[in-house]
């Protein structure tokens, strides 16, 4: 992880201590699962309190992480916290999650974890643009942007286009249907084919 990444987590940034405290404990922990840490947030209400854990996969790989990984580094993440010496024996709910689709866009390794995706930027001073993530800079990214044409006609490729990260206001991954099986789509049409 870069320093720039690091410096702009917001649990790093001297709002909450002890989220940042933890996300330090249990950064380790997490990476040893081969995932991770994006964020660790703790909420009170009263006498109970949440602790929230953000996990991904390195930005290297594509997919999501299995539920049965979620499980286990769960059980991992529950183990440190209990053998917490600094902890204030309070007790706490654990949730552990990944970041769906709908993660908005905001770091370099968000953008890295989605290359080849579509994507729409919302910008401070342009229009809005759809287009495939192509390469992920230190300060920017560069989209290939997906030119509508008549309605009922499949979308063109337009020429690539380098958004500095600094004029994005909104960014979030397009989900796309297009990309069926073709093999699936005959076993359906025809799912005796292979007994004839």
């Amino acid at each position: 992880m870069s320093g720039a990444e690091h410096s702009t987590n917001p649990q790093h940034s001297g709002r909450d201590p002890e989220a940042a405290r933890l996300h330090e404990l249990l950064e380790t922990v997490v990476q040893g699962r081969g995932l991770f840490l994006e964020e660790v947030g703790i909420h009170r209400a009263g006498a109970q309190r949440t602790v929230q854990i953000l996990v991904d996969l390195p930005e290297d790989q594509q997919g999501g992480v299995s539920l049965d990984t979620i499980a286990e580094v769960s059980q991992d993440i529950s183990a440190a916290l209990d053998a917490d010496p600094h902890d204030d024996a309070q007790p706490y709910e654990l949730e552990v999650s990944s970041p769906g689709l709908s993660r908005p866009l905001t770091l370099p390794r968000h953008w890295r974890r989605n290359l080849g995706r579509l994507v729409k930027v919302k910008q401070a001073d342009a229009e809005p643009l759809t287009g495939r993530v192509q390469e992920v800079h230190e300060d920017a990214v560069t989209l290939v942007p997906r030119v509508e044409t008549k309605k009922g006609v499949k979308p063109k490729d337009g020429d690539p286009v380098t958004v500095p990260f600094s004029s994005i206001r909104q960014a979030k991954v397009e989900i796309e249907f297009s990309h069926l099986d073709q093999v699936a789509l005959d076993d359906v049409a025809d799912p005796e084919a292979e007994e004839a």
